[in-house]
């Protein structure tokens, strides 16, 4: 019969410290992702937090954790709320308000491509759209604007094949978005599944592995690609922004 090995008295205090301070490792390098998302370091910092403990925590408890003010946490919950990757949440016998995050990676990084979207590629198309109808031809709000020598019809043409061309990459971002970012977040995960077959095997042996799976069938049914960028081509409107919002 083997022998049981004891337990250190000590191994429970240490496997929490250790837990500790991995979970503040995992925060504070959440947080120097922050730019790169365009929030705060606040902000990054709460969410990972509820992330990584994975349970409610009120205001107190996150104040505490990460040692900042009261306005700091109350501001940065509000903006993780409005982000959609963090929600309320009440305890029963307690009259203090919890949060606690997305656990789901896919349905969290939906939520964080969707406010993305809203936030930075909307926003540059209505200035295209803008900047596009300046230079349309019989805009009679252009006359006498700016300054510099008249430009010629080839330089007109040339500007607006360029800024055209912009629209044109913003709004395939914007209809693959509204494609793949479902509210359940799998169609993210499905389009990052696409594009890992399509680096590791090639365009063809990705088709015919979706054929050997039955896929086909659920390809024919969505459409060839121009029906998945949005159907039936043509140019899009300011109404195809507003889907991304929803």
């Amino acid at each position: 019969m083997n022998a049981q090995i004891p337990t250190p008295a000590g191994s429970d205090a240490g496997s929490s410290i250790s837990l500790r301070a991995a979970q503040d490792r995992f925060i504070a390098v959440w947080g120097q992702m922050a730019s790169a998302w365009g929030i705060s370091r606040t902000m990054a910092e709460v969410h990972a937090l509820l992330y990584i403990t994975g349970e409610p925590l009120c205001t107190d408890d996150i104040m505490e954790r990460l040692d900042i003010a009261r306005g700091n946490a109350s501001m940065s919950l509000r903006a993780l709320l409005d982000w959609g990757i963090v929600e309320r949440a009440h305890k029963r016998g307690d009259r203090k308000e919890y949060f606690h995050s997305e656990v789901d990676v896919w349905s969290m990084f939906r939520a964080i491509v969707r406010e993305r979207l809203k936030r930075e590629v909307d926003p540059m198309m209505a200035s295209l759209y803008e900047i596009r109808d300046l230079t349309r031809p019989g805009n009679a709000s252009n006359i006498g604007q700016g300054s510099g020598p008249i430009a010629t019809v080839t330089e007109v043409k040339d500007h607006n094949k360029r800024i055209d061309s912009l629209l044109e990459f913003f709004m395939t971002v914007e209809k693959l978005g509204q494609r793949f970012v479902s509210p359940s977040g799998r169609g993210l995960q499905m389009a990052a599944s696409l594009l890992g077959s399509l680096t590791g095997m090639g365009a063809l042996g990705m088709l015919a592995g979706s054929a050997s799976a039955g896929e086909t069938r659920n390809l024919d049914r969505r459409g060839n690609d121009d029906a998945l960028l949005g159907g039936g081509g043509g140019s899009a409107t300011h109404g195809d922004s507003a889907e991304v919002r929803t």
